[in-house]
């Protein structure tokens, strides 16, 4: 249903340009059983199956998380709902919708604008993700872009927190380390499947996760803080999972890629503290360290533990 005729006439131009925009969104919305209300109307109305509700939030800016110089709108918009689902998966929870706001530079066209939006919708769609509102706007800065994600629990799956590590646990990635900002930064898929898989395989042993936004040794570090715990990282471990990205760096730049696999951020892998002996389920695991009772270290490839500084993507 578009802009009747005799409403359209009377309408500046933006503002046309808008109500458009938004009925093309509209158009776009794949019917969802848990969106009884969808965009159009002032809120959007989620069915959700259980009682429990969880909710996060991601800003991406241009010039800060992309590069709208080098990367395309559709990039810009993929990266940002890839970002919100990833926090999904460092909880083993069930994305359900997302809102997404945006505040357009003035030179963005309409062209510009579906673009970022395909890029959104292709991978909402491809997690069963309803895009259910949000907002536009235009402004004289770079582009900025909010998503809200909503999720819940799967039936018989806690949400998995990154306070419950414990002495003794094990420390594994899912995934290669290191180089994110060549390319993967964008490309990157969110653990969302693997998450789910690994929570009900590990069950009870899965102590806690979270996702590698911010550094390997940064986040490894916040989870430590959170459980009251300490890690030592294994510098033999690590060197079987630094992204060949993250060598190629390394030979130009002056840090090694043992340093970009701990600090660079942006590979969104999930760490996990495991503890118990036996199958770590059907999902590719590599080991790089254990919580300890205290400190936080690194051992290197000769033996020597030294202190570890967290390092990596401060906000």
């Amino acid at each position: 249903m578009g802009i009747p005729a005799a409403h359209a006439k009377i309408l500046p131009t933006m503002a046309r340009d808008e109500l458009q925009f938004v009925e093309w969104l509209r158009g776009r919305q794949e019917s969802h059983p848990a969106v009884p209300i969808g965009i159009g109307d002032d809120m959007a109305m989620l069915q959700l199956a259980s009682n429990q509700l969880l909710v996060s939030s991601d800003m991406l800016l241009d010039g800060v998380h992309f590069d709208l110089r080098r990367h395309t709108p559709a990039q810009a918009g993929r990266k940002a709902i890839a970002c919100g689902l990833s926090d999904c998966a460092a909880m083993a929870v069930r994305p359900i919708a997302v809102t997404v706001s945006v505040a357009f530079p003035e030179a963005f066209s309409r062209a510009d604008a579906e673009s970022l939006y395909e890029g959104i919708f292709a991978l909402a769609s491809q997690f069963d993700v309803a895009v259910v509102g949000g907002d536009t706007t235009r402004w004289r800065h770079p582009l900025a872009i909010d998503v809200n994600v909503v999720a819940e629990p799967y039936e018989g799956i806690k949400p998995v927190k990154r306070s419950g590590a414990r002495a003794g646990d094990r420390l594994y990635v899912t995934g290669p380390l290191g180089g994110s900002v060549t390319s993967h930064h964008l490309s990157f898929t969110p653990r969302v499947v693997e998450s789910r898989r690994l929570a009900s395989e590990l069950g009870e042993r899965l102590d806690a996760m979270i996702d590698i936004t911010d550094g390997l040794s940064l986040d490894l570090w916040r989870m430590c803080e959170a459980s009251g715990v300490g890690a030592t990282l294994d510098e033999a471990l690590l060197q079987k999972i630094i992204r060949d990205e993250a060598r190629r760096l390394s030979t130009t730049d002056g840090r090694s890629a043992l340093d970009h696999a701990l600090s660079d951020g942006e590979d969104f892998e999930l760490l996990l503290a495991v503890h118990g002996e036996g199958d770590i389920g059907s999902v590719p695991l590599h080991p790089v360290g254990v919580v300890t009772a205290s400190g936080f270290n690194i051992e290197r490839a000769g033996g020597a533990c030294e202190p570890l500084e967290p390092k990596g993507y401060v906000h």
